[in-house]
């Protein structure tokens, strides 16, 4: 092999690795990007979930909004941001709530109940509200004190 081919292969070699470089930085760009654009997502939600909180809260205390109805949205909503938050001696009452009414119909197939059966479901919903209105009333409480103190960064 001659030195001028073995210097042409020398250059081939760097140009591809230098061509390699590059594709991979740019890889890269594009991860930091796509990371970048995960966070303000979520972060975007994050807001968007304490906002309909703060709402919900509000008009619970307010007695704006029925009771269980508004403990099944937070649950929802404290779902969304942070799933360890219904385990918080504070909104543990939402999870109880959901789990005592999942077995309720709702929306559409509450109409296909008799007038008797929604009767006897609102009945229960109004008797779970009266049983635990105080409980809701203070997690209502501790919901805007959440959103209050949450991570400015993440609101």
């Amino acid at each position: 092999m001659s030195v001028v081919v073995g210097w042409s292969l020398v250059v081939l070699a760097v140009l591809v690795v230098a061509g390699l470089v590059g594709y991979a930085w740019r890889l890269w760009r594009e991860v930091q990007r796509r990371e970048a654009a995960q966070r303000e997502e979520i972060a975007r939600a994050h807001r968007n979930c304490l906002e309909s909180l703060e709402a919900i809260a509000s008009a619970m205390l307010g007695d704006q909004v029925d009771l269980v109805e508004g403990a099944l949205r937070c649950k929802v909503m404290l779902d969304i941001i942070d799933p360890a938050l219904l385990e918080r001696e504070d909104f543990k009452v939402f999870a109880e709530i959901y789990r005592r009414t999942e077995h309720l119909h709702t929306h559409s197939s509450r109409q296909d109940l008799s007038a008797k059966q929604r009767f006897a479901e609102d009945r229960e919903r109004i008797a779970l509200q009266e049983e635990r209105y105080a409980e809701l009333h203070e997690a209502a409480r501790q919901v805007l004190v959440l959103k209050r103190e949450w991570p400015a960064g993440l609101q």
